[in-house]
Order: structure tokens, then sequence, then C-alpha cells
């Protein structure tokens, strides 16, 4: 392919994508952290990018497949090889300079001559100087002049000798070396959560207590030893940690423990009440075998006109001024599982993954409540009740 059809069909592909998300260039710049002059000369094809990371974030935010992705990735490959200048081959203007060579083999004598008998000994000693130069914090004299009368006797073996004695007294420097740095982002997490802040349904093994206030749902389902049942609410608030952009990437759902349905009968905390807004999510079903977090929009009819609240959708960025929420409704009917959740980030030339569990950093738990019985508390009469008690129905 031409090198100049190589860029073309690179850009016509980012305009493709570019127009089918349908937003401007400075609001697609801002999620990708590039000016929209930049993603402007892309969509061009002035300009093709350094790295494929940026043009992969374009197509996740506008919706590409992964088969989309790859052929991208295959069209910005021959882009970016085609923009390069041709690297001239090494040796090539060698040749025309012989007469260089008969001057030094005359002086190709010295090399017979065995005279120079110790400067094999000293071969050794610049060999090693390049090793201990590569670990930092030796002592350098004392070191190289212990280590050059091992090469003459031992010849390479000095050098692994050199660095595996570097490795062992310095174990301090290897672990600062091989020690990566925290990742650029922080987070909270609120796990008994109550949808609507109206109520929720635990499995309990036993009759628990009346039901608590919304605030004090945590203490109580510990104390009891409650799991969610059918249904986990998790709220995540992300933040970063300076003022430099955090992409976050990704949202992913990984079942640590999969087992049946705990037996226990399931109570209901709600009262009746509602609300007026859905919110914006996530939602995940458990029972599948690769659980996703799908993004959902949210609805708010508390207007005299109802409004969709748009879901959240990566990737975008975070600093900490700009810190997000993200809201997770974890379904379940046919399992108990235990799961965390697994956020992708990207900053400054580093990526990474950090794994959120609940408050005290275990995995969260839902346990399906399909065909257990269910009892909702009688404020008046004080007592849990079936609903056929209630006259409401299960």
């Amino acid at each position: 392919m031409p090198k100049d059809a190589a860029v073309e069909e690179f850009a016509r592909l980012v305009r493709a994508l570019k127009a089918r998300d349908g937003r401007s260039y400075e609001a697609l710049g801002r999620r990708l952290s590039v000016s929209a002059s930049t993603l402007h000369r892309y969509c061009s094809g002035a300009t093709v990018p350094e790295e494929f990371a940026v043009v992969d974030r374009l197509a996740l935010l506008c919706g590409a497949d992964e088969e989309e992705r790859r052929a991208l990735e295959a069209a910005w490959t021959r882009a970016d090889g085609a923009r390069r200048p041709p690297v001239p081959e090494p040796g090539a203007g060698a040749k025309p300079e012989p007469g260089a060579k008969p001057a030094p083999e005359p002086g190709a004598e010295p090399e017979p001559a065995p005279e120079p008998a110790p400067a094999p000994e000293a071969a050794p000693a610049p060999e090693l100087e390049p090793v201990h130069a590569r670990v930092p914090g030796l002592p350098s004299e004392r070191r190289r002049r212990r280590w050059g009368g091992v090469g003459v006797v031992c010849g390479a073996l000095a050098v692994v000798g050199t660095v595996t004695l570097g490795a062992v007294l310095l174990p301090g420097k290897t672990r600062e070396r091989a020690a990566e740095p925290p990742a650029p982002l922080t987070w909270t997490v609120a796990s008994d959560l109550w949808k609507n802040g109206c109520g929720h349904t635990y499995l309990v093994r036993r009759t628990p207590p009346p039901p608590p206030e919304a605030a004090d749902a945590r203490n109580w389902a510990t104390a009891q030893g409650a799991v969610d049942g059918g249904e986990t609410l998790v709220r995540v608030s992300v933040q970063g940690k300076s003022a430099a952009a955090v992409v976050l990437q990704a949202l992913h759902v990984r079942v640590v423990e999969r087992g049946a349905p705990l037996p226990w009968a399931a109570y209901r905390t709600d009262d009746g009440c509602g609300g007026a807004v859905t919110p914006r999510r996530f939602e995940v079903d458990l029972d599948r075998p690769r659980p996703v977090a799908r993004a959902l929009d949210g609805y708010d009819a508390s207007g005299e006109e109802g409004r969709t609240l748009p879901a959240v959708s990566f990737p975008y960025a975070v600093s900490v001024a700009e810190p997000e929420e993200l809201l997770v409704f974890a379904g379940a009917a046919g399992c108990d599982c235990r799961w965390y959740l697994e956020l992708e980030w990207s900053s400054e030339g580093r990526r990474g993954t950090v794994r959120i569990g609940d408050e005290d950093g275990a995995p969260f738990r839902t346990s399906g409540a399909k065909g257990r019985p269910v009892y909702g508390y009688d404020s008046v009469g004080r007592a849990w009740i079936t609903g056929e008690e209630s006259g409401q129905g299960g």
C-alpha cells in the first residue's frame, strides 16, 4: 500500500469513529486528554499518533468492538510505518575505503610479538568496569580490585560472580528498583446501600432483630452475619492524587468464589417508599460465567418533564479536583458469589489495575434469594411476618 494511502486509510477510520460518536473535537479531546487540534490532525491525516493507545481509547469511547479495534490497530501500524523515513543500511558507505585496512595490516606485526604477556591480565579489568557501573552503590575501588584478581583466575566467570555479588550485597537497592510506585488515584467504597435509600433484602440464618435505619445497615448486617439477597449495591468514589489526569479505561468484575445460593430466609427492610430518580449505573449479572459491568442510563422523573441521565462511558479522566462516582448494581439468582471490581487506569505513561473490595478490602458477597421464604417487618405488631400474613403476598 502506498505511503499516502496507508495514512489516509487510518485517518478515514478515525473520522468514522468521530462521526459515529457525534461529539465535537473539544469534547472528545477532553476525554482523551489531547487537544482538539491534535484530534483534528489525526482525522485529517496530517498527523499519525506516536502511540496506538490514544486511538484505542477513542475507539472504546466511541463504542468500537474488538474486530474494529484490531482493524484500527493494523491501519495505525501501516500508517506509522509509512510516515517514518527509511533506515539506511549499516555499513553501506564503509566499503569505499578499503585503503584504510592495508594500513593497519602492516602494523599487525605487534600481534605475533608475545612480549606484552601482561596484556591479557589487564583485559578482564576493563570488562568488569561496565559491570560495576551497572550496579549503583558498589564501593568502586576495593570491589574492582578484588574482582579484577578473580577475573585473572576465572575469566568470564568473574563477570557472573560480580553481578551476583552486587545483588547479594545490595538487597535494599534491588528491592527499591523492583518496587512499583503506588497508583496515582484513591477511592472510597460504600457497599451497604439500599435502593433509593428505602430498603434492602438480606439473607439471615436466624430471625434477626428489628430492621435498622439505612445509616446503620452495615453494623446491623455484620452483627447478624447477613448476606445481600439477590442484589448488592456498591458506590465507588474515585479521585486522582494530583492535578495530573488519570484516565479510567474500564471496569471489570472478577468472581473469586461461586457456590449454591444460601438456604436462609430472606428479610426485607423496606417500608414501601420509592424514589423519582433512577440513577445512572453499572449493572452486573453475577450468574453469567464471565460477568461484565454494563453502563445504563438513569432517569429523573422529579420535574414536570422527565429527563434521561446519560450513562457513564469509559474512558474518562479524574484528578484531585475532578472526582467521579461509579454506582454498581450486581444481581444474582443462581449463585452465592464473592466478587471484586477491577478498575483499569493510565496516567503519564503508566498504566495498571486496582482491585476494589468492600470497606474492609474483602470481596463483595451476593446470594440468590429465589424460592426462599420472605419476611417483612410489622412495625405495629413488632414482629417479622411473611407476605401472606401481611396480606401482600410474597
